[in-house]
């Protein structure tokens, strides 16, 4: 599949209940950070979509992975508890200005339909991007 990879790392299961239910398998390749697969190279530019943990941390899976693949990262979403107030999803802020990449959305846990129908459409609007750039390139 050409165009965007979609990566996700998903520490209770939110954020893949939020991919599957997306229903993105068709469209997109999908690639799930593991321990066992965080420091792999992949050659897909990628949308990174990650959960939060604690006060509003990057998972150390996310941090490994993003050091090895940063050059490919698009944009990232981010999964969290509003419990947690101004810490609300807050790994896609942190991630947003390390690698200096949109913020396409936060969610609350596994994200509503809209949420999903919402990230469907800003990751299709960056596959689009990314098709017109390989026709035009000589």
């Amino acid at each position: 599949m050409d165009g965007v990879m979609i990566a996700f790392y998903s520490m209770t299961g939110n954020v893949r209940r939020f991919i599957k239910g997306s229903n993105l398998e068709a469209q997109y390749e999908l690639y799930e950070i593991t321990e066992a697969n965080k420091n792999d190279k992949i050659s897909e530019p990628f949308v990174l979509v990650t959960s939060t943990y604690g006060f509003g941390g990057v998972p150390d899976p996310v941090e490994s992975f993003l050091q090895v693949n940063h050059a490919g990262l698009l944009a990232v979403a981010s999964s969290g508890n509003r419990n947690w107030g101004s810490n609300f999803a807050k790994a896609g802020e942190h991630i947003r200005e390390q690698y200096r990449v949109p913020l396409l959305m936060k969610f609350e846990l596994h994200g509503s339909e809209k949420d999903r129908e919402s990230f469907k459409e800003k990751v299709g609007s960056f596959n689009e991007s990314i098709g017109r750039e390989e026709v035009q390139s000589h």
